[in-house]
């Protein structure tokens, strides 16, 4: 199956609020597959789908393989219009994003959540985590809002990042 194109910031469309799924059609399921296609070319931990142009809430995620959640269960997992009833406590650590490539930076993330949503064939289900898989929901609940892990830092940080994020423009520009 073809790779879908990850949207890359300043893309407009990440910076949209994702409309729920009201619809559990072939085409959804064509557009999920897709995706995780794209997820494991791009060694990412997840995927939501206004990342790859499509804005509906829903998001894809495979922790099966990473080393720090070898136990985390089957993947891959689809969550559909997801919702976080519970949050507790703080973590701050790295954190990166398929749609804005090669950045890492230290987030503030809850350290624990619980997750409501539908699976992939409408049933609903409900995800207690912690941790990698606690930030990694946040983190693309964030994407279906229009949130990115750039508006979770520090104005310095921001400012730091755009400056050099402006410099890369300017420099490819001129190639």
């Amino acid at each position: 199956m073809p790779r879908l194109e990850i949207l890359k910031y300043p893309e407009t469309q990440l910076f949209e609020k994702s409309a729920a799924v009201s619809e559990i059609d072939g085409a959804l399921q064509s557009r999920i597959n897709r995706m995780f296609d794209t997820l494991y070319m791009s060694e990412g931990l997840g995927l939501a789908a206004p990342q790859v142009g499509c804005l509906q809430s829903f998001f894809i995620y495979d922790l099966s393989h990473h080393e720090d959640e070898p136990k985390h269960g089957p993947g891959p997992i689809v969550v559909l219009n997801p919702e976080i009833v519970e949050m507790e406590g703080e973590e701050i650590a790295d954190e990166g994003c398929l749609s804005i490539p090669g950045y890492f930076e230290k987030v503030s993330r809850a350290y624990r959540v619980q997750l409501k949503g539908q699976d992939r064939e409408g049933k609903d289900i409900r995800i207690e985590a912690e941790g990698l898989a606690a930030r990694l929901f946040q983190h693309e609940i964030d994407h279906l809002n229009g949130v990115l892990m750039l508006d979770h830092l520090s104005s310095l940080k921001r400012n730091i990042f755009l400056r050099k994020f402006k410099k890369k423009q300017k420099y490819a520009e001129s190639k």
